[in-house]
């Protein structure tokens, strides 16, 4: 995340308080943010205002700045809660924020931040921000939800096109399609069309990424724990296409382990889980669709920006979408 970007959300927060718990409070407010991460829709964001020609330092690139920052907010607040969801582990390398304070207190500081992103939202002065963020959030709530309420039913007699949509909803339209639309608005300029089918397939490809990197990924660069997935039960593109291709056996040995609860999970069972899936084809078979839905969305992402007048901050775009649905790390 840039440091402006930080300096904006720490100045939202509150600075400390006169009892040792309202410092504490304050503290785990700032702890996700300070952890860094990317910054990948506040990039993407930035990189669309730049490539309608926002200029640093003008107004509305101050505007864009605070959007930037509403987007950091919303992707902390909502890792939070995902978190305590999901019963992870970790964050970013560290213990994730329920770990480290419970539960409770870890939903109201996520409860905080929603708020903190509002104020950033206003703080900004777009028009149509307002709303652009309510139907992002309500987007990846609805995707959210698919993904806990499969696994709240133990339901796993799912299709390919059900985990298409839950990724489209769930990581797609705040990943990529909103970071595009805001920063084009910030610029001044109606978002492009074409932003959602490109928005659509970059997301999807990004996900598939994810799901790859949790089975296979350095541990070091992740930031997450490696089998992470198998240990919440989650429905991948990988798991999905493997069990339909696997013996009977395997496949009644696979779902019995995975509906037990994650504290009932034995380690070196999942390992072994973990073994049959990379020793499969299904990993292979999600890198190259995640292959395919990154050449479809980088396509219509070039048609989306052909009228953009700033042009190499247009391609400069256009590589960090590249880098984004193609990474390893």
């Amino acid at each position: 995340m840039r440091p402006e970007l930080l300096t904006r959300i720490d100045s939202l927060l509150p600075a400390g308080g006169d009892t040792p718990e309202l410092a504490r409070y304050a503290q785990m407010l700032r702890d996700y943010p300070q952890r860094g991460g990317k910054g990948i829709r506040s990039e993407l964001l930035l990189g669309t205002a730049r490539a309608y020609g926002v200029q640093p330092e003008s107004p509305e690139w101050q505007r864009a700045l605070w959007l930037a920052a509403a987007l950091e907010l919303f992707q902390n607040w909502v890792l939070i809660h995902d978190d305590i969801e999901d019963d992870s582990e970790e964050r970013r390398g560290r213990p994730a924020l329920h770990r480290l304070h419970g539960v409770p207190l870890a939903i109201n500081a996520g409860d905080a931040l929603h708020v903190y992103m509002w104020m950033a939202v206003r703080r900004s002065g777009v028009d149509r921000a307002l709303d652009e963020f309510m139907q992002m959030v309500l987007k990846t709530a609805e995707g959210q939800h698919l993904d806990l309420a499969w696994v709240e039913s133990r339901e796993w007699n799912l299709t390919e096109a059900d985990y298409l949509r839950m990724v489209r909803l769930k990581t797609a339209y705040y990943t990529v399609i909103y970071p595009l639309r805001l920063g084009a608005l910030a610029a001044g300029r109606e978002p492009a069309p074409q932003f959602e089918a490109a928005g659509l397939a970059l997301g999807t490809a990004f996900q598939i990424r994810d799901d790859v990197l949790n089975l296979i990924g350095d541990p070091a660069k992740y930031g997450k724990e490696i089998g992470g997935d198998l240990l919440e039960g989650k429905r991948t593109l990988i798991v999905l296409h493997w069990l339909a291709q696997t013996t009977p056996e395997q496949r009644k040995e696979f779902l019995e382990r995975m509906n037990r609860a994650r504290t009932e999970k034995d380690a070196g069972q999942i390992e072994e889980l973990l073994a049959w899936l990379r020793q499969s084809g299904s990993v292979r078979y999600a890198q190259d669709f995640a292959d395919r839905e990154a050449r479809t969305g980088l396509r219509a992402l070039e048609e989306a920006l052909a009228d953009a007048p700033e042009r190499d901050a247009t391609q400069a775009l256009l590589g960090t979408m590249k880098v984004l649905a193609t990474r390893d790390a």
